[in-house]
């Protein structure tokens, strides 16, 4: 069971969460108490830094020392919302900027 001196706040539904690193190096934020429902293995390494690694494939099961956590996005009462850019570029009937192809002649 870690400690709570790492815990923090989620800034939309004030949740206890932990902020951990994926293994591609990107902070994620998960529920700050274990969950026998989620599907990460978490632990603290050497350093004090929280990892996180999901449980599928070869790696299904806790190895020493991991506790199973839940990401903090599937819980979150009050996510934020998603980017603009996302939902502008789903909608029908807009027209996307086009590149005309053509041969350029300098000196010209």
């Amino acid at each position: 069971m870690p400690s709570d001196h790492d815990v923090a706040r989620c800034d939309t539904c004030s949740a206890r969460i932990r902020w951990a690193m994926t293994a591609r190096g990107r902070r994620q934020p998960v529920n700050a108490d274990p969950d026998p429902d989620g599907n990460l293995a978490a632990r603290t390494d050497h350093l004090g830094v929280l990892r996180v690694r999901v449980l599928a494939g070869e790696r299904a099961r806790l190895e020493g020392g991991e506790w199973q956590a839940m990401p903090h996005v599937a819980t979150c009462a009050s996510p934020p919302p998603r980017p603009r850019a996302a939902q502008t570029a789903s909608r029908p009937g807009r027209r996307s900027a086009t590149v005309r192809y053509g041969t350029w002649r300098w000196g010209r």
